[in-house]
């Protein structure tokens, strides 16, 4: 079904996007920085865990898709590559825009209730359903079969480092946001980098084909 290599790669990328400073790992240090590492772990694993929604659509859709046009399937990841590359560029063109605002109080909310939230906030994120069903399709090989597996796999493979790092960031977010702060440029690069993986994959479904 998936292959170690095909998941290695996978991973790498899912990583690296991961780790870019966005809304929701800026979000989870903020909580964690504001309301201490409890509160930072509970929303973080909240917005990891809101991911198994967005696999879960992607099983289903795409796996239609593919038992009904192979043809279709190839358009997705044609016009998902290039989505990814529209990301890319957006990325390059605004690295270190986005910068950790720790100030926000998160009020008297419970782990549970901030759980909750990181949850629901991720899950009902139309950008997030449309970077899934664009990233996962393109380290599907149909030709493998089980197409549905392949993308349950990437899907919980994705939920699950997004949790580990989440958590991480929830954990020790007073000394990373501290980092960020006297480190502008490592938020720089990191964008940069994540901009050049994007538009990467995006042109590997061009060149492939």
């Amino acid at each position: 079904m998936v292959t170690a290599s095909q998941l290695l790669g996978f991973l790498f990328a899912a990583v690296l996007l991961t780790a870019t400073p966005g809304p929701d790992n800026l979000m989870v240090l903020s909580v964690g920085m504001s309301r201490g590492r409890r509160a930072g772990i509970a929303f973080g694993l909240g917005c990891a865990l809101g991911c198994l929604s967005h696999t879960l659509l992607a099983v289903l859709g795409v796996s239609a898709l593919v038992a009904a046009s192979p043809t279709a399937f190839a358009l997705l990841k044609a016009v998902g590559g290039a989505y990814l590359v529209w990301l890319g560029i957006q990325a390059l063109r605004h690295a270190g825009a986005v910068q950790l605002n720790a100030d926000g109080k998160a009020g008297g909310e419970s782990l549970k209730r901030l759980f909750a939230k990181g949850l629901l906030a991720n899950a009902v994120n139309p950008k997030v359903v449309l970077f899934f069903l664009s990233f996962l399709p393109q380290f599907v090989v149909a030709s493998q079969g089980h197409v549905e597996w392949q993308l349950g796999l990437l899907g919980l493979a994705f939920t699950a480092q997004a949790s580990l790092l989440f958590g991480l960031l929830g954990f020790f977010s007073g000394s990373v946001g501290a980092w960020l702060n006297r480190r502008p440029k490592a938020g720089l690069w990191l964008d940069r980098l994540a901009g050049i993986v994007f538009i990467g994959l995006g042109i590997r479904i061009f060149v492939s084909r």
